[in-house]
Formats: C-alpha cells, structure tokens, sequence
C-alpha cells in the first residue's frame, strides 16, 4: 500500500509543478523556474499587470460564449446519452447489436478527419430558413450540436455499462405498479445511476470547456470566440509571446473546471459503491 501512495505522489508531482508555475507565473514579471524575479534577474518582479485582461471587453463575451458552449453540451449529451443507453440496455429491437458497433466505430474518427464532411452539414443547415440561424454555420448552436456529436459515442457507451449494472427487480415492480416505461426511466433508473450522470457531466463539461478546434473551425466572428480561441488569438506572430498574460488567462479558463468537478465529486465518489447510490 505505501508502495502504491508513493508511486501516485512520484505520478504527480509533474502535473503539480506545472501548476505551481502556472499560478506563480500569472503574478511575476517573468520566473526561472518557480522563482519569480524582476527585470536584473533578482527574487520579486511581483505584478498585476498579467491580469489586465480582465478589463477586456471581448473576454467577457468569449467566456458567455464558453458557458453557452460547455452548458449546452453538457446537458444535450447527458440527456441523449441516458437515453440512448437505457434503451440499448433495456430493449430488445433489430439491429440493435449493429448499432452498437457503429456507434463504438464512431468513437474511433477523431473529429479533424470529418472537418470538411461537417462544414458542407453545417452550410447546408444555413440554407435552411428556419434552422439556418440557430444550428447553421457561424453560430453557437451549430458549434453545440456537431460538439454533441462528438461526445455522443463515450456518453453512451458510458450510460449504457451504468445500466447494464442495475438490476432488473426494481424495475419489474415499477413495471407492476403500473408506471410506463418512460416513468420507470425517469423515477427509477436514472437516479439510480447518479454517478454516471456526474461523471458523463463532468467529462462532457470539460471537453466543451476547452473545446478549441471546433469552435475555431466554424465560428468566424470575433465577437463568438470561446476562451480557448480567445487565448490562441492573444499569441500573434508579430510581437514575443507574454507567458506571464497567457498563465494568467490559462489560469482564468482553469477555474470554473475546478469548481465543476469539485462540485460533483461527492457523486463522483459513488462510482466506488457500485454504481446504484441515488444522487442523494
């Protein structure tokens, strides 16, 4: 056991430097190492000045636009992916194993080899009068629904393996009682699938969160700009790179992740159990 502790705490200690440094450098002037020093290369050069971001007004927006993004896909995928994955647990329909096996074949694309198969998708939304304007190209809902896509795979595949766990008893007298099975899917499995919930949530939060290509891709505006794209734009090629600015709006776009996660950790934590605590 001390073996195992020791080995995670040598694991880790990468990972915690390279954040240490992150929150040292958004305050220093410029660091050698985790030393912040001033401009003679002296201990100090302490400032705010990489925190001047903040009074941007295109940073605000870019963050409503992240919130939008993470939210919306956030929500989407958990209630698709529940769905989608009770019923593959649950019912018995033809083409049921194939569908299964497209939708894992699915997961194996990674999402920059099917950029000009979702671009023409996209324009050819926009033609559309009536979904043009929410879902086509160029817009937050466009952006939202091709990121679903994305993440829809994992989340049912997750969904359904949390499913495949319950047992059927609960169900049978739910059933008996006369609940339909929607009402059964409701009030009775999903709350007993709670930690997938949080965890699916927390996975498809973070991956919205940071979402970098896909945003980049189809969003033109500067005014629709993600806080990932909002950090790429504030690197140019004409003037050196300010590592001191970017630590501090890396650390900006890492915040409200911590929050997230901490926030569902206690449901997080019932994975452990087996997977059949409520969300209570």
């Amino acid at each position: 056991m001390l073996f195992r502790y020791l080995l995670l705490f040598v694991l880790s200690v990468p990972i915690g430097i390279g954040y240490l440094w992150m929150f040292i450098s958004t305050f220093a002037v410029r660091t050698h190492g985790l030393m912040p020093v001033d401009a003679q290369g002296d201990f100090g050069g302490l400032t705010l000045e990489n925190w001047a971001f903040l009074q941007d007004p295109q940073l605000w927006k870019a963050l409503w636009n992240t919130c939008l993004l993470a939210g919306g896909m956030t929500a989407l995928t958990v209630l698709i992916s529940s769905m989608a994955g009770y019923a593959l647990s649950r019912i018995e329909f033809r083409f049921r194993r194939q569908l299964l096996s497209m939708t894992l074949l699915l997961h194996a694309f990674p999402s920059v080899t099917l950029l000009i198969a979702i671009y023409f998708v996209l324009k050819g939304l926009s033609a559309s009068p009536l979904l043009g304007p929410w879902i086509g190209y160029n817009t937050m809902g466009g952006v939202i629904l091709v990121s679903v896509a994305m993440q829809l795979p994992l989340g049912v595949w997750l969904m359904k393996g949390f499913f495949d766990n319950l047992s059927w008893d609960v169900e049978r007298s739910a059933l008996l009682d006369g609940c339909t099975r929607i009402q059964v899917f409701w009030r009775v499995a999903l709350p007993m699938v709670g930690p997938g919930v949080a965890a699916l949530a927390v996975l498809s939060f973070i991956t919205g969160w940071g979402s970098f290509l896909i945003p980049y891709t189809f969003m033109m505006d500067q005014g629709s700009a993600t806080l990932a794209t909002y950090l790429m734009q504030s690197m140019t090629d004409t003037a050196p790179a300010r590592y001191g600015t970017l630590a501090a709006i890396g650390l900006f776009q890492t915040l409200p992740i911590l929050g997230f996660f901490l926030f569902a950790q206690k449901y997080l934590m019932n994975i452990y159990s087996g997977g059949t605590k409520g969300m209570a």
